[in-house]
């Protein structure tokens, strides 16, 4: 093997694992609503608000990625308020769910990927249309 085809293994492996890392779920979504329904845990959807309009878990916040990445106009207010909280955060398939949760984690906030909207419909769980 040639000295370059190693070396993109190896890159494709890292970002492999990275992204695995990033959609792991580290609660099922029933325990995500339990969590939620007990007051120990706020549950937020970090999609985009065009893709809200399919709708979204019953106790979610909605909260868009993009803000949290870009001026943080909905995200400041609620993180100032939320500081010891723990969120647990889902989009669609997981993956900006643990860029988020990453970000957050990083800022000192108690931030879990719970994976992606799918889930939580398969789970059977409360759905609403905001």
């Amino acid at each position: 093997m040639s000295f370059s085809l190693i070396i993109v293994l190896v890159v494709v492996a890292v970002l492999f694992i990275r992204m695995k890392t990033l959609t792991k779920s580290s609660l099922s979504p029933k325990d995500a609503c339990a969590a939620a329904k007990a007051g120990t845990a706020l549950i937020i959807d970090v999609r985009e608000p065009n893709e809200w309009k399919a709708g979204v878990a019953e106790p979610a916040l909605l909260l868009p990625l993009s803000d949290l990445n870009g001026k943080r106009v909905e995200w400041g207010p609620f993180l100032a308020k939320n500081k010891d909280q723990r969120l647990l955060l889902y989009c669609q398939g997981g993956v900006r769910a643990g860029t988020a949760a990453t970000l957050l984690a990083s800022e000192g906030y108690r931030a879990e990927n719970i994976g992606g909207f799918p889930a939580w419909v398969g789970s059977g769980l409360p759905v609403r249309t905001p």
